[in-house]
C-alpha cells in the first residue's frame, strides 16, 4: 500500500510555492486580461518598450501581491479564488466590454434570477470551465513544496522585494507614458482582472455597511399644494414612467431614421432632445433622478440618507404609489405604496420569471378608477433591458427583422442586435401611448399629465461595448443620452398655467435627470423650500412666472431709461 501511495504521489509534480505564485500570476495576466491588454496596446502601441515593460511590471506586481499568501494551507484556496474571479470577470469584460466597478457590483447584487439568467449562458459556462475550472484543478493536483518557516519568510521577503524593485524600475523608466495613460484612459486600469472586481466588491460591502446605520433625514416637510390659478374641479394625476435602458439615439422623436415612435408622435408629446442621465446603471440612476441632488452632488449614501421626490409629494398630501416591473425601486419607494409586478404569473405577459410591460395596464386601470384626489403613480418599466432584447416585446410585434433571439449577443450580427433593440423601443412607444390613451379616456374625471425619462442608455457594439454600466467618466453617449418626454391634457396644462407652445421651443435646451425632482413638483403645483425653479423644465413656460419675468424686465427698462 505504501508503494502504491508513493507511486500515485510521484505522478503529481512538485513545485515550490513562489514558482506556483509566479505561474498563476502569469496565467491570470495573459489569459484573463484580454480587454486590459487590448486597451493598453491601443494606447501604448504594439511591440513598444512601454508595453513590454508593462507586462513585466504587472507580472512583478502580481507576484509581490500573491506571495504573502503562499502559506501551507492558504496558497491553493487563495490562488483558486483569484483564478475563478478572473475567469468570471474576463467573460463579462471581454464579451460585453463592461467595467466591474462598485456600481456594477451593486447592480449584480440587486438583480433578479430572471434577469441574471440572460447573462449566465452556455458561453459563460464554457468560458469559466476552460479559463477557471481547468487551471484550478491543476493547482489542486500539484504538490507544493514548502520551505521551513524561517527560510520561507526570508525567501518570500526576497521575492517580494525583488518583484517590487522590477515594478519600480519599469514604472520609473516609462513614468511619462504610464502617467498619461492613467490620466487619459482610466478605463485601462478599470479593466484589470481580478483586482478591479475584488476591490469593487470590498468597496460595495463597506458602503452597504455604512448605509445600514443611516438615519433618513426628512426632506420637504413644508410641502403643500398651491391652488391652481385656473381652478380644476377634479383630481390632478401625474404618471411618471421610469424607463429602462432606452437610449435617445434610437428614438425617432429625436431624429432616428427608423420610425420607432409612431404612436407617441401621433399623441403629440413634447420631446426633450438633449437629456443626459445621472448614471449608467439602474442602481445609480433611479435613486439619483428621484433625489433632490444634482449629479455632481449625488452619492448613493446621500440618496439613502435623505427622503426623495415620492416623500415630498406625500408630505404635500398627494397620494403616491410605485408599480414595479423591474428589479425594484432601489430604495426610492420605501415609505409609499409599492406593488411588485415583476413576479406576476399572468400568461398574457409573463414567461420564465419576467413580464412584458403590458402587465401594468390592468393594474393601471384599477388604480385610475380609484383616484380620489391629486395623485402620482410611478411605473418602473423593464423597458429595453438587455441582453435579451427579444424578450421585451411580443414576438408578433417584432417589426424590424431579422432580430437577435438569444441573449448571447456574440451569436448575432450587429444588424440583428439593433433590430431586436429597436423592437423593444417600439414596444415602449406602444406602452407609453397606451397609458396616455387610458388617461384621455378619463378626461371627464381627472386632469392628467405624463412624464417619461429613461434611467440610462445602452451600447449595442459601438467601440466594442455592449449593455451599460460603464463608469460615467468615460461612458459613451449611447449610455448617457436618454429620452425624455411629457404629455398633458388641456385641463392639466391649464392647472399649471403652462404654455405648451413655449415648452416645445424650450425642449431643445439641455436637460438631465437633475430636472425630474423639481419638474414633477412643478407639475403637481407643490410649494416647498426644496423646490428649485432653475431645475424646473416648465418654469420658463408657466404664465404666472412669465408675467413676473415680464414685469421685472419692464421695471429694469424703466430704471435704465431714468
Amino acid at each position: 500500500m505504501t508503494k502504491v501511495a508513493a507511486s500515485k504521489r510521484s505522478l503529481r509534480p512538485k513545485i515550490g510555492s513562489i514558482p506556483l505564485c509566479m505561474l498563476t500570476s502569469f496565467y491570470i495576466l495573459v489569459f484573463c486580461n484580454n480587454t486590459f491588454w487590448k486597451k493598453a496596446t491601443d494606447y501604448l502601441g504594439s511591440g513598444s518598450g512601454p508595453l513590454w515593460a508593462l507586462y513585466l511590471a504587472m507580472l512583478a506586481l502580481f507576484v509581490a501581491a500573491i506571495t504573502p499568501f503562499s502559506t501551507k494551507y492558504l496558497i491553493k484556496p487563495f490562488l483558486i479564488f483569484l483564478v475563478l474571479v478572473a475567469a468570471v470577470a474576463s467573460h463579462f469584460t471581454d464579451t460585453f466590454g463592461v467595467v466591474i466597478d462598485s456600481d456594477m457590483i451593486r447592480n449584480a447584487m440587486e438583480t433578479t434570477p430572471a434577469e441574471a439568467q440572460h447573462l449566465i449562458t452556455s458561453d459563460f459556462f464554457v468560458h469559466v470551465a476552460i479559463l477557471g475550472i481547468v487551471p484550478s484543478i491543476l493547482i489542486i493536483w500539484v504538490r507544493v513544496d514548502h520551505r521551513p518557516f524561517v527560510r520561507k519568510i526570508l525567501w518570500n521577503l526576497a521575492a517580494i522585494l525583488f518583484s517590487l524593485a522590477i515594478f519600480t524600475i519599469c514604472g520609473v523608466t516609462y513614468s511619462r507614458e504610464y502617467t498619461a495613460a492613467v490620466r487619459e484612459r482610466r478605463d485601462i486600469t478599470k479593466s484589470f482582472n481580478p483586482v478591479t472586481p475584488i476591490v469593487s466588491t470590498v468597496r460595495y460591502f463597506m458602503s452597504e455597511g455604512n448605509e445600514a446605520s443611516l438615519v433618513v433625514q426628512t426632506v420637504g416637510a413644508d410641502a403643500t399644494v398651491k391652488p391652481a390659478t385656473l381652478p380644476i374641479n377634479k383630481p390632478r394625476v401625474t404618471i411618471i414612467v421610469a424607463g429602462e435602458t432606452a437610449r435617445a439615439e434610437n428614438f425617432s422623436l429625436g431624429g432616428y431614421q427608423r420610425d420607432t415612435n409612431p404612436r407617441l408622435k401621433a399623441a403629440n408629446v413634447i420631446y426633450f432632445t438633449n437629456t443626459t442621465s445621472c448614471g449608467t446603471a439602474t442602481a445609480t440612476s433611479i435613486p439619483c433622478m428621484f433625489s433632490g441632488f444634482t449629479r455632481s452632488e449625488f452619492t448613493h449614501a446621500k440618496a439613502m440618507a435623505n427622503e426623495n421626490l415620492a416623500d415630498v409629494l406625500a408630505h404635500a398630501g398627494i397620494d403616491v404609489a410605485w408599480f414595479d416591473n423591474n428589479t425594484g425601486d432601489k430604495g426610492v419607494a420605501k415609505r409609499i405604496k409599492y406593488v411588485d409586478l415583476a413576479n406576476s404569473k399572468d400568461p398574457r405577459f409573463c414567461q420564465d420569471g419576467e413580464c412584458l410591460d403590458g402587465i401594468f395596464l390592468d393594474k393601471l386601470d384599477d388604480w385610475l378608477d380609484n383616484v380620489k384626489g391629486d395623485s402620482v403613480l410611478v411605473l418602473h418599466q423593464l423597458g429595453s433591458h438587455g441582453p435579451a432584447y427579444y424578450r421585451r416585446y411580443p414576438e408578433d410585434q417584432g417589426k424590424f427583422v431579422p432580430d437577435c433571439r438569444t441573449p448571447e449577443l456574440g451569436k448575432c450580427s450587429t444588424v440583428e442586435i439593433v433590430n431586436a433593440y429597436d423592437n423593444s423601443i417600439l414596444y415602449t412607444d406602444y406602452f407609453i401611448a397606451t397609458v396616455i390613451d387610458r388617461l384621455k379616456a378619463r378626461s371627464d374625471k381627472m386632469a392628467a399629465g405624463l412624464i417619461y425619462m429613461s434611467d440610462h442608455g445602452e451600447s449595442l457594439g459601438e467601440n466594442g461595448l455592449y449593455l451599460h454600466g460603464t463608469p460615467y467618466m468615460f461612458a459613451p453617449s449611447q449610455q448617457t443620452h436618454v429620452p425624455f418626454l411629457t404629455w398633458f391634457d388641456s385641463d392639466f396644462a391649464k392647472s399649471m398655467n403652462l404654455d405648451t407652445a413655449c415648452l416645445r421651443k424650450e425642449a431643445t435646451a439641455p436637460t438631465s435627470h437633475d430636472n425630474l425632482f423639481h419638474s414633477v413638483l412643478s407639475m403637481m403645483n407643490v410649494k416647498t423650500s426644496v423646490y428649485d425653479k432653475r431645475l424646473d423644465v416648465f418654469a420658463k413656460c408657466r404664465s404666472e412666472l412669465l408675467s413676473i419675468a415680464t414685469t421685472q424686465r419692464k421695471t429694469e427698462d424703466r430704471n435704465a431709461i431714468r
